[in-house]
């Protein structure tokens, strides 16, 4: 299972940041490995990351590998979701804690789990959010 402590995770930013994000998408930064690294942390199926995505499972599948030539969006959503993980893995103490919290019900999220929102930036930008009202003192 690969961590945020690795190389290539380390420099995501702990918390969504646009420009941080931009920054790496136009250095190159953001690889295939990006890709891999979602499911590697979270376990989620091909099916639900590819959802999240908004690409076919066959897309997604591609993304993982080598050379793929991704579009700059799909990059971008890529590390805005590793970032929210590592958000809510410092928020909860591990990522595993994180992701109980994402799929249970909650009342912040019209009692939907938060998982939910995950098919846009700004529905992502809404759960890192509640993140950051967590850390300073907000309910879950």
């Amino acid at each position: 299972m690969k961590t945020f402590e690795e190389p290539m995770l380390s420099y995501i930013p702990a918390k969504i940041d646009h420009a941080a994000t931009l920054s790496l998408i136009r250095s190159d930064k953001a690889s295939y490995q990006h890709f891999k690294a979602i499911k590697d942390i979270t376990a989620f199926t091909d099916e639900k990351i590819a959802d999240w995505l908004d690409v076919s499972v066959k897309t997604y599948r591609t993304y993982t590998k080598p050379g793929a030539q991704i579009k700059d969006s799909i990059k971008e959503q890529a590390l805005i979701i590793l970032s929210l993980i590592k958000h809510g893995a410092e928020v909860f103490g591990s990522v595993k804690d994180f992701l109980q919290w994402l799929e249970g019900e909650n009342f912040y999220f019209d009692k939907k789990a938060p998982i939910t929102f995950m098919h846009t930036n700004s529905g992502m930008k809404f759960i890192d959010d509640r993140l950051t009202g967590m850390q300073y003192g907000d309910n879950a």
